[in-house]
């Protein structure tokens, strides 16, 4: 298949599009009127009939954009009785997209991204998430079970993804403050179909995925998804996404009291990992000493300045073995149990574009052979940052559900036990360069530098977390109008940590009597402790369509809880003396449901506070009395408006400030970073009566502050964007449809993410566009 090409575009200033008014009005204009949009893609109609059972509850294939319940068993009530916010992005809404990754996925959720691109030297991996002002890397989850690694995460066998946000901690253990994602995989059932996809599109984008369900006899069955791609990323040199995967499926006694399911994932990926672009002469960024000829004259953000060495190898390992056990319709009984390993070999050539100072202006990463000559400008690739990690997880979670009464209040029970055992190794690196590492020219770099080395170091380190968890939780029903929910978690931790480094380099420890470069081991540190997290919700039923809520809840993350790396560093939050970090929210809010219950709309007042942060500094002593609040509001709305019109799209407003502590903006404001104050986003599409489906989508993401380390000259900022995006699918008969998707429709050149330093900056996707041919049978 041909590949679609767009042209590259020159450098320049970041080119302004429609403003969020107008995006705004204009997206309110087509919800009005049947302009364009809903989606009824035809491969849902194949799962429409599907059942499978997840954690011990049921929940039918998802046909179009709006589900009723989220798959764990926690969550005992539908989503318009649940006391949370909790959107569902369904698998209908995001393939119709062509997303193929969680992070393009998560566009469905207003404020939800990776907007953080790396702190210094490093580069950020894989999914780095925010949400509501925190990094939430560290709660994503397949399952229900935490999915490790500091990797990009495929879609081809999810069948949705859902986004829970305000402290998860009473639901998974340890978490972030502000929510958790979770993964919902796809599994056998008792329905034979097979499909296929085939995609292609600008800069070399190629993709097939399959999916072939099978029933075996009258209870059991196979199925087998599968993954290949080819990808160049649009709009970047060389950084390339090459993976395969296969995840059979298999399950017996289906449709019986008694049900087992064995799933396997193996993916493999051959990356070229971006390193993103220099910011310089983007707005926000004032020249250093000698920089000076390079004010409004940004490179090129397609240039990469790394090299033919990079490389992001991952290999990921699942198995996972399901049992369901029916006493009766009110007495139910799971278990699942998995093993899983991720391994990332990693090798990114990065650079930090500095200039000198007043007294030595060629001093900096930046160098030049003539000062008024922009071509003779080079930059330094003086940053080589290694990762050969490993993440492992061994866990057995059991759950119990039953529903009863005591007189006249209902009790729809959930209670259970889990144990798990994470850990996560790795080794360090080094490398040498030769002669034949130049530095990358700063407007039209080669990546054909040569005479690199690595080896390893000895150093490593070594951190593994065993969990003991109990949890109870319940909703109680008095009468048809109101709801209490409760739920409480004890989880006892077990966290151990060792490590080695190589002694006087930075960051190392102090050589004494050894060699320079001599690995130092340290001594193991540990720590142990029980948490107790809990929610209280209730919920008040007006009528059918409309319930009204509100929530309180607690959630803690123990030192090391988010990369098991333990220290007795003084100030350090992962120091062994800290107590937990503590997040309190709050949450008021309604739940609508319209159209005899085809849309949902629901609106959210939320504060998250979040408490013992650490305050202070080495002379006047460390504290845990700083405090971080984030308040907002959140509003969305998805389903259908008639039976050929969808609709999914969100609002956010959200005030962050640092209470009590150091401030960590770069621009001394009282925000937290990486957070937008303002987002939307949107998708709708309409299906015409000879069956052409048509619509599109806006997204928005207010300004954005990043964090400070001291950087001299870079953007303390990232501005605001909209970006528009479009589809147009057609049935060309019952086994073929083909689909094109349009993406940044109006070629709006923005940034998407900032490193800490504000030397980098990852270059939103220019305009693009993607075919692809769904087959079924």
């Amino acid at each position: 298949m041909t590949h679609i090409r767009t042209r590259k575009y020159a450098p320049a200033a970041l080119r302004t599009q429609p403003s969020l008014a107008t995006a705004t009005l204009l997206t309110g204009l087509a919800l009005a009127g049947p302009v364009a949009a809903a989606d009824a893609v035809d491969a849902a109609e194949t799962r429409a009939g599907n059942a499978t059972t997840l954690d011990g509850l049921e929940v039918k294939g998802v046909h179009g954009y709006k589900a009723e319940r989220v798959a764990s068993p926690k969550f005992t009530q539908p989503l318009q009785d649940t006391p949370q916010t909790i959107q569902v992005i369904t698998g209908d809404l995001f393939n119709q997209q062509g997303a193929t990754t969680l992070t393009e996925a998560l566009r469905n959720s207003a404020g939800v991204g990776t907007f953080y691109a790396g702190e210094n030297g490093n580069t950020s991996t894989g999914d780095t998430v925010y949400m509501r002002g925190f990094d939430s890397s560290g709660s994503i989850y397949v399952d229900g079970v935490r999915d490790l690694g500091s990797i990009s995460r495929d879609v081809f066998n999810t069948e949705q993804v859902e986004v829970v946000k305000g402290p998860a901690g009473t639901d998974n253990g340890r978490s972030a403050p502000t929510g958790a994602i979770n993964m919902v995989s796809k599994q056998a059932n008792l329905h034979d179909a097979v499909s296929a996809v085939v995609s292609a599109g600008s800069d070399g984008q190629q993709r097939a995925t399959a999916d072939w369900n099978q029933t075996l006899g009258a209870t059991a069955a196979v199925r087998v998804n599968a993954l290949w791609q080819d990808s160049d990323v649009a709009g970047r040199d060389h950084v390339n996404n090459s993976r395969w995967g296969l995840a059979p499926s298999f399950g017996f006694g289906l449709g019986t009291d008694t049900r087992y399911h064995l799933n396997l994932l193996y993916i493999e990926q051959d990356n070229v990992p971006d390193g993103f672009v220099p910011t310089l002469g983007l707005p926000g960024w004032t020249p250093q000493p000698g920089l000076e000829q390079l004010a409004d004259h940004p490179v090129d953000p397609e240039n990469f300045y790394g090299t033919r060495y990079d490389h992001d190898d991952v290999t990921a390992q699942q198995a996972t073995f399901r049992f369901e056990h029916d006493f009766s319709e009110a007495l139910k009984l799971s278990n699942i149990a998995r093993w899983g390993k991720t391994e990332q070999d990693y090798l990114l050539t990065a650079f930090m574009s500095t200039g000198g100072n007043s007294g030595n202006p060629m001093a900096g990463n930046i160098k030049w052979t003539d000062i008024d000559d922009l071509s003779t400008y080079t930059l330094n690739r003086s940053n080589l940052t290694y990762k050969d990690q490993e993440n492992t997880i061994l866990t057995d979670q059991l759950n119990l559900r039953a529903d009863f009464a005591t007189g006249q209040v209902r009790h729809n029970l959930s209670t259970g036990l889990e144990f798990t055992r994470e850990q996560q190794k790795s080794w360090g690196l080094a490398g040498t360069t030769g002669a034949g590492w130049t530095p990358a020219n700063l407007y039209d770099p080669d990546w054909n530098a040569t005479g690199l080395t690595t080896r390893l170091t000895g150093a490593y380190t070594d951190g593994r977390t065993t969990t003991s968890s109990l949890y109870l939780f319940d909703t109680l029903a008095f009468g048809e109008a109101f709801l209490l929910t409760a739920g409480v978690r004890a989880d006892h931790y077990e966290t151990e940590y060792r490590s080695a480094s190589v002694c006087g380099g930075r960051g190392g420890p102090a050589c004494g009597s050894s060699p320079a470069g001599t690995v130092i081991a340290s001594r193991t540190v540990e720590d142990s402790d029980t948490l107790i997290n809990w929610k209280l919700g209730a919920v008040y039923k007006a009528n059918e369509a409309v319930s009204l809520y509100a929530n309180y809840a607690l959630s803690q993350q123990p030192p090391g809880g988010s990369n098991f790396q333990l220290n007795e560093t003084a100030g350090n939050a992962n120091n062994i003396n800290m107590d937990p970090q503590e997040a309190r929210t709050a949450e008021i809010g309604s739940k609508w449901r319209l159209f005899d219950d085809a849309l949902a709309l629901d609106v959210a007042l939320f504060r998250t506070e979040v408490t013992n942060e650490i305050t202070g500094n080495a002379a006047e002593g460390y504290y845990q009395n700083g405090q971080k609040t984030v308040e907002g509001v959140e509003i969305s709305v998805v389903g259908h408006l008639t039976d050929n019109w969808s609709v999914s799209a969100g609002y956010t407003h959200q005030k962050t400030e640092v209470d009590k502590g150091s401030l960590l903006t770069a621009d001394g404001s009282n925000n937290l970073t990486y957070t937008p104050e303002d987002a939307f986003t949107s998708w709708t599409t309409y299906r015409l009566p000879f069956g052409l489906t048509v619509g599109g989508g806006v997204r928005y993401s207010g300004q954005m502050h990043r964090g400070t380390d001291g950087a001299v000259g870079t953007p303390a900022f990232t501005k605001s964007y909209t970006v528009w995006d479009a589809v147009a699918s057609y049935p060309v008969n019952d086994h073929l449809s083909l689909r094109l998707n349009a993406y940044n429709v109006f070629d709006k050149q923005y940034v998407a993410a900032i490193n800490k330093s504000g030397y980098r900056y990852t270059p939103g996707m220019p305009r693009t566009c993607l075919l692809s041919a769904e087959l079924r049978f």
